[in-house]
């Protein structure tokens, strides 16, 4: 009697890309991109400029990959369900549970490995294996999971501004804007800040900074010094981002004055 040959698993690949260049992406992940029969992506909107940029990075390093789109489910943002930290989680989790079945219809209808764009790095402040992980735990489809490291925005910026992220012997905290004040309230005076609805810094006017927005694109902006001199400036610039790009990813150190 023959043996049964094991079936191969299928692969979802989860690959970093870069904060936003299109020659950010590792060998590893173009390699990763290449070896998937198709890549999907969430649309946000008729319209998507970060779409239309993943596209450009399959176009350039792995030509033939197909980019599949999957509408992006309505997440709650009104103050009312996320002022608070339950709220918001809570507001999260069901936006990650609508996400993840419309992810499951797309990967059932097409076989195949998958690969999964991130930009910057799977690691920071990055929904998708947390929605993959839900797809598998449903056990309505079976697959591996391989994650491929990205350059991250904190690298990004460290090496733009010629800087390190952390004084001699000191230490980081990474956060985002919706926690910087209650980091900052806890006696952090090295602080990175990812995922900015604004730039909640009225009230560190004398603290230094470094900022960057766009990082890797052709459009991205640098700006440095102290908070209180540069704040105004810093909106504006996030703001002109916006307009002529159609969207604006930044992050930023702060550093308490001595």
């Amino acid at each position: 009697m023959a043996e049964a040959r094991e079936r191969p698993c299928r692969r979802v690949r989860v690959v970093g890309i870069g904060s936003g260049g299109l020659d950010q992406i590792t060998v590893e992940g173009i390699e990763a991109l290449r070896a998937s029969d198709y890549a999907i992506a969430a649309v946000k909107g008729p319209a998507d400029p970060l779409v239309d940029l993943r596209r450009q990075l399959l176009a350039r390093h792995a030509p033939g990959v197909e980019l599949v789109g999957v509408t992006d489910p309505e997440r709650d943002r009104s103050s009312s369900s996320t002022s608070s930290r339950v709220g918001y989680r809570g507001v999260v989790r069901d936006w990650h549970e609508a996400r993840s079945l419309a992810w499951e219809r797309t990967l059932t209808d097409r076989p195949g490995d998958v690969a999964i764009p991130v930009w910057g790095d799977p690691a920071f402040y990055d929904s998708t294996l947390r929605i993959v992980d839900r797809i598998l735990a449903r056990g309505r489809l079976d697959f591996r999971v391989e994650v491929v490291p990205g350059i991250s925005a904190l690298q990004v910026l460290a090496a733009r501004h010629r800087l390190v992220l952390h004084e001699i012997g000191g230490t980081v905290t990474v956060t985002t804007g919706r926690r910087l004040a209650e980091v900052v309230a806890a006696g952090a005076d090295n602080v990175v800040v990812m995922l900015n609805a604004d730039l909640p810094l009225d009230d560190l006017a004398d603290w230094h900074i470094w900022w960057g927005g766009n990082l890797g694109d052709a459009g991205e902006c640098l700006v440095s010094g102290k908070v209180g001199d540069v704040l105004p400036g810093l909106r504006a610039h996030r703001e002109r981002l916006r307009a002529e790009h159609g969207w604006v990813m930044d992050v930023y150190l702060l550093r308490r004055a001595p």
